[in-house]
Order: structure tokens, then C-alpha cells, then sequence
């Protein structure tokens, strides 16, 4: 493998953005979209739903326009949680948005239960002028949805779509199948691997369900750790306490980093160029190990150059 070659592999494909932390924030708090300013979390939901009591999503939409049109938020991505999508609601918080001098990175839909409501959306972005830019989030906090997921996956390979990401709500899927919310998860996973491999099958970002107990520092890691080895790409949070550690665990370690080095290395080197395997201190090392070490790299890369 040439050096290009190995350039190219390191590049293609392209990692998902750094999503290790994505907080949600009250657009009706002002104070708390100031202070999210200086947090450390990859990326931002400012929500209209849930977190906005009813007579104050007015208020919470100016916030949120005034948040996007600020320009101080640096490199982090920034989501609009909008209200149910088949409500006058989510009409006027997108109508909101869609005048906004910066409109988000993305917006992401709740209670979707099919393929066709996400079709809807992202005609609906592009008939009320959002840029090509601004990409649709999908909430999967319903039985329907969940047992449909295949199906609204695949509606990600119509551009006008825009579908780009996952976000699981297992506090709704609580709600209506009466499953328990326990540092325990066991019993989700058979939701939370139906999810993941959807949403892998046709490219798209996945994200964890929040955790309600944000000063549970052991059951946070505990959830971290096992969808970060399920290959879920980060976590959904409520509470600035929560960044760090979500930062730390959905981040390649310095040993994930050094040894993937050594794996691209390995097969960039001259004697490496016809073969599909290498020994690696004694362990057996194929291609597709390349190319899982080359987006780890990428990802640090990412992740470093989205610090301030």
C-alpha cells in the first residue's frame, strides 16, 4: 500500500462528525443557552418540545433564533428539536426557524412511526427554504417506530429526505410498553441492536437515549460504555455534569489511536501491498482491520480539531 493509498484510506470513508455529548437545552431558559456557550458537548439540541412548558414556546423560539443568529457557539453542531410533526406547533417552530439568518444544523423530528412522515419532513424543510444544509433528525421513541425502523431507515436514500440520524427516546418507549427505566438495560437491548443496525445499514448517526439521574455518575458510564460497544456513535444528555465522561468513553482512547496506527502503518508498508493479512505481535490482521483503524483515526482527528 502506497502512501496515497494509505492517505486514502485514512480519508474514505469520512467519519461521522464528533457526537460523543449531545446536550439538550430548554430553549425557554435563556440562561442556559448563554451558558452553553463554553460547555464542551459536540453538539446541542435546543429543544421546543418536551423541556417547554406550553405557554412558553413563543418565548422559546425567539431564544433558540437568537442562539442560532449569536454565531457563538464555535464548531458545534446545533439541532432544533421542533414539537410533534403533525401538529400546528411544529408549523410555526419550523415557519421560526425557517426565517432564521443561521437555521441549524439540523432538525430533529419527534414521535415518528413511519417512513412517510419522514419523506413529509423533508419536503416539508425544503418547501419552507431551509438550505441543503440543515439536515433531518429523527426521534425512535415509539413502538411503531421501532418495529418499522428498516423502513424509515431506507427513506435515507431519497436526498430530499435529508434523514441523517437516529436519536433514541427509551423514556417515551417506557411509557408506552411499561418497560422499566433501571441502571440495568438489559431488557432494551433487543431495541437498542434492532436500532443500531438499521441505522448502520444505510449510513446514518446514531445516538443513546438520555439518562434521567444525572448525578449517577456509575450508571452514566455504565450506559456509555455499553452503547459505545454496541458501535452507537454517542449520547443525548440533560445535564452539563454529563459531557465529560460521555466525551471521554465515545472518544478512541490513546491505545485505540496507537494501535490503529500500527495497523495502517502495517499495511502501508511495501511488502504489505498484495497481501489481506498481516501478523500484528502475533495476531492475524485483514484489511477490513485497516479500514476500521483508519476511521478511528479520523475520528480522533475530528474530535481534535473540534476543540477550542
Amino acid at each position: 500500500m502506497t502512501p496515497a493509498q494509505t492517505a486514502d484510506l485514512a480519508a474514505s470513508p469520512a467519519p461521522p462528525r464528533p457526537r460523543r455529548s449531545v446536550l439538550y437545552m430548554p430553549g425557554s431558559n435563556a440562561r442556559a443557552l448563554e451558558k452553553a456557550r463554553d460547555l464542551q458537548a459536540d453538539a446541542l439540541i435546543f429543544d421546543l418540545e418536551d423541556a417547554v412548558a406550553p405557554n412558553q414556546k413563543h418565548v422559546a423560539r425567539q431564544n433558540i433564533l437568537a442562539a442560532l443568529e449569536s454565531g457563538a457557539y464555535g464548531q458545534r453542531e446545533l439541532i432544533v428539536r421542533i414539537n410533534s410533526f403533525d401538529t400546528p406547533l411544529a408549523q410555526d417552530d419550523l415557519a421560526a426557524l425557517a426565517r432564521a439568518g443561521r437555521p441549524p444544523d439540523a432538525v430533529l423530528v419527534p414521535k415518528i412511526i413511519a417512513p412517510g412522515q419522514v419523506i413529509r419532513a423533508g419536503h416539508t424543510l425544503s418547501q419552507m427554504g431551509f438550505p441543503e444544509r440543515t439536515r433531518l433528525w429523527i426521534m425512535i421513541e415509539t413502538p411503531l417506530g421501532v418495529l418499522d425502523i428498516r423502513n424509515i431507515a431506507a427513506t435515507s436514500v431519497d436526498p430530499s429526505a435529508r434523514l441523517s440520524a437516529f436519536v433514541l427516546g427509551l423514556n417515551d418507549l417506557a411509557k408506552d410498553t411499561g418497560a422499566r427505566l433501571t441502571t440495568n438495560r438489559d431488557h432494551w437491548q433487543p431495541v437498542l441492536v434492532r436500532c443500531l443496525l438499521a441505522a448502520r445499514a444505510y449510513d446514518l448517526a446514531i445516538l443513546d437515549s438520555v439518562m434521567n439521574d444525572f448525578s449517577d455518575t456509575d450508571g452514566l458510564r455504565s450506559e456509555c460504555e455499553a452503547a459505545r460497544t454496541l458501535g452507537y456513535d454517542g449520547k443525548t444528555l440533560i445535564h452539563p455534569n454529563q459531557i465529560a465522561l460521555a466525551n471521554e468513553i465515545f472518544a478512541p482512547s490513546a491505545d485505540d489511536i496507537a494501535e490503529a496506527r500500527t495497523i495502517v502503518e502495517a499495511f502501508a508498508a511495501p511488502e504489505a501491498a498484495n497481501l489481506g493479512a498481516v501478523s500484528i505481535k502475533g495476531r492475524m490482521v485483514e484489511r477490513l482491520h485497516a479500514e476500521i483503524a483508519a476511521r478511528t483515526l479520523a475520528l480522533a482527528a475530528a474530535i481534535n480539531q473540534l476543540r477550542p
